[in-house]
């Protein structure tokens, strides 16, 4: 097999693998970022929480569509995802409890819910559709859904870039000079949901988060600055696309679970052979190298 039969020539034949592959890029582009402030601000396992968060909402679209209409479960996981984490930073400032104990209960109340419409509805497949995507089948109206979130987002961050990132390392500072910190917290979320929906879209509930915190915690042993995690975030994410879909064309596997798992060996390898990974600082270096 020649490298253009195996890397190339699936997304020429194939329609519907070239639409998948523009669905990563673009959830790339816009999630990477997005999981990079994520990372900073120590909210990682809070973006699992989040993705499992959309899906009551998803499930509710599935009942009133009556089946897999993209758009309807999109805007139900929209809105719910939006009130955990409205309901959890709530009860974060109005209790004891902190805001990742707050998201921890809502989530996987959210999650058991979601299960349970959907399977009082639906088939085993459904719930298996909803829980894991099919990338595979994403269609022009869910590709141009994943397309504007994405541009949506890089046009909020370029917006707010400045406030965000000062948020991320000191939040105290906007209080004090007066800045709305809590509006640009909430930005922040708002971000993060609609990007966990662009990801539903593709790679289901439980791994939509994925696409976003992987090629993330990658970038941060590549790269030394915020516009640099960025950038390698946002390549890492599309070149975990581009691979997974290659490995479940050829081998048969299944679609979503092959883009996690070639983003986690990315990720892997990072850890031994990135400037900032273990292999570099096991190496002793000649004394005063460094």
């Amino acid at each position: 097999m020649s490298l253009y039969a195996a890397l190339i020539a699936p997304f020429v034949d194939y329609g519907f693998m070239r639409r998948a592959l523009l669905a990563c890029v673009s959830l790339g582009v816009g999630a990477g970022p997005v999981g990079v402030l994520l990372m900073l601000r120590r909210m990682s396992l809070m973006g699992d929480a989040m993705s499992h968060a959309v899906l009551p909402g998803a499930a509710v679209g599935f009942l009133v569509a009556g089946g897999l209409s993209l758009p309807a479960m999109g805007l139900g996981g929209l809105i719910a995802g939006l009130g955990v984490a409205l309901l959890s930073g709530f009860v974060s400032r109005t209790t004891r409890l902190q805001e990742d104990a707050s998201f921890a209960s809502f989530y996987l109340a959210s999650l058991a819910l979601g299960v349970l419409i959907v399977s009082l509805k639906g088939s085993n497949i459904d719930l298996l559709h909803v829980l894991f995507g099919t990338i595979l089948a994403i269609d022009a109206p869910a590709l141009l859904l994943v397309a504007s979130i994405t541009s949506i987002t890089l046009l909020v961050l370029a917006l707010v870039y400045r406030p965000l990132v000062v948020e991320c390392f000191d939040p105290g500072f906007l209080r004090a000079v007066g800045a709305r910190g809590f509006f640009y917290h909430f930005v922040f979320l708002l971000l993060v949901v609609l990007n966990l929906v662009a990801g539903f879209q593709t790679l289901g509930t439980l791994m939509s988060v994925g696409m976003m915190m992987l090629p993330a915690v990658t970038a941060r042993l590549w790269a030394g600055t915020l516009a640099g995690m960025a950038a390698v975030s946002a390549l890492v994410a599309s070149v975990s696309g581009w691979a997974g879909l290659l490995v479940s064309y050829h081998l048969r596997f299944a679609s979503g679970p092959s883009i996690i798992l070639v983003a986690f060996l990315l990720y892997s390898m990072s850890l031994l052979v990135a400037p900032d990974g273990a292999l570099r600082r096991l190496i002793k270096r000649p004394h005063l190298a460094g």
